[in-house]
């Protein structure tokens, strides 16, 4: 369709990540935008700031007027939304032009000139790395992000429609809607099951948009898949050597298949960041920014929120914010903590994503929260699903094989932590559980 005739946008699901983004780009664009969400969080607050009208009563009235022509109104939705939700099926009904925000985010990338980040972890790290490198360079792209950027505090990097830096995102099969001239598969573990069934059927579905990709496609070592391989080995074309950690920051020895450029500065803790790297680099490179300018806008890199975040980060106790929600981005947390805080007891406040994904990696996750010191578990996160019979944390902290290990409330986790004499505390989940860090936070600072 063609969005230049489009002036009023509404968003059905307008605080999630990926939708205010795209609120943030029409808003920009000089577009009406209004939409609806579930609770008021701060996606929502700082949406509103900026004048888009937001509602949060699935109710018709409350819809403003501008926004019920159906010849000049888009209707954007995640698929994450109930099927009996009565905006939706009002829009739907009444003849609305309505899209998923995989297939918005497609046309407005159709014509440009498309760098995508696709994988089941790595994408929002690598997405950003990436936008930041492009635009720290004077490269005018914009860039849709699956998170906060540090640097930009927004998740969207606002530049113009001729180059785009895009999240290929699996869920629903919503990367198959994208049209990537350069791209990189980050990884493939088994996800979404909801969606695929199994892991066959998710891998499948990446070979068919790695088919899609028009120019380059990078992909991580170990993944069976045909593309320019990035890693630590020696088949991979771009490769990172000379690992070294030096006052919280990791260099490395970058041999690529241009040159080999030495002590690049990465101020991003985790050996999965360090791939997440390469894979920007390979991916900026491809566009055609030197390995020099990349390596200089890499040291000024500054993260995003959620991603290994210090709330607290003193000699005698540490308080880190990690959305890591799955049993592999679990272990690489806890692994980084590790590394960086070798001997320090752990801790580990978890809030489970979903039934469906608790079921599916029970015993992966077990396996995960197993190598904590001491474990924390809160409720499970419905998010979109209804509860599953059988399935909650109860059920889960069996699993677990520690000792040191409790069920826990979002009310009273800040007493919780209190009594261990853990030194290092990761709260993690994908759900609320990163306003829950705030309130702990402030009781700790206000306390000390």
């Amino acid at each position: 369709m063609n969005l230049t005739r489009i002036h009023t946008i509404y968003f059905i699901g307008i605080g999630g990540i990926g939708m205010s983004s795209l609120a943030r780009y029409f808003k920009n664009n000089n577009k009406l935008v209004a939409g609806y969400d579930r609770t008021s969080t701060p996606i929502t607050n700082a949406l509103q700031q900026t004048g888009i009208t937001i509602n949060f009563e699935d109710r018709l009235d409350v819809i403003p007027a501008e926004f019920l022509e159906p010849a000049t109104t888009l209707v954007v939705y995640t698929p994450a939304i109930p099927k009996d939700h009565k905006q939706f099926n009002y829009f739907k009904e009444n003849g609305f032009h309505i899209l998923k925000r995989a297939e918005v985010l497609g046309e407005i990338t159709r014509d440009s000139l498309c760098l995508a980040v696709a994988g089941t972890h790595g994408k929002t790290t690598t997405s950003t790395m990436l936008g930041h490198i492009l635009h720290d360079n004077g490269i005018n792209a914009t860039a849709f992000l699956g998170g906060i950027s540090e640097n930009y505090n927004s998740n969207l990097i606002l530049g113009g429609d001729e180059i785009s830096v895009v999240e290929a995102d699996e869920f629903d099969r919503s990367f198959m809607k994208l049209f990537p001239d350069v791209a990189c598969i980050t990884s493939m573990d088994a996800d979404h099951l909801d969606i695929y069934g199994n892991k066959e059927e998710l891998e499948s579905t990446f070979v068919d948009f790695s088919n899609n990709v028009k120019r380059a496609l990078f992909v991580e070592e170990s993944l069976l898949i045909e593309g320019i391989k990035y890693g630590f080995s020696e088949n991979a074309k771009y490769r990172a050597i000379n690992l070294q950690i030096r006052n919280g920051v990791y260099t490395f020895d970058l041999v690529s298949p241009n040159t080999t450029f030495y002590d690049i500065e990465l101020p991003l803790p985790g050996m999965h960041n360090v791939k997440n790297a390469l894979a920007a680099i390979a991916m900026a490179s491809e566009y055609g920014v030197s390995i020099e300018k990349i390596a200089a806008s890499l040291k000024r890199f500054k993260g995003i929120q959620r991603r290994f975040s210090y709330k607290i980060n003193t000699e005698n106790f540490v308080l880190i914010d990690d959305y890591a929600h799955h049993p592999t981005e679990i272990n690489a947390v806890i692994d980084t903590a590790r590394e960086m805080y070798p001997g320090k007891k752990v801790l580990g406040v978890f809030q489970p994503h979903l039934f469906s994904r608790t079921l599916d990696f029970a015993d992966d996750f077990a396996e995960s929260l197993s190598k904590f010191d001491e474990l924390i578990l809160l409720d499970i996160y419905p998010a979109r699903e209804l509860p599953i019979e059988g399935v909650n944390s109860s059920w889960l902290l069996d699993k677990v094989t520690l000792d040191s290990k409790k069920l826990g409330t979002k009310e009273n986790v800040y007493t919780d932590i209190k009594e261990s004499d853990a030194e290092v505390v990761l709260m993690l989940g994908a759900g609320d559980i990163g306003e829950v860090i705030k309130e702990v936070q402030s009781k700790f600072e206000n306390e000390g």
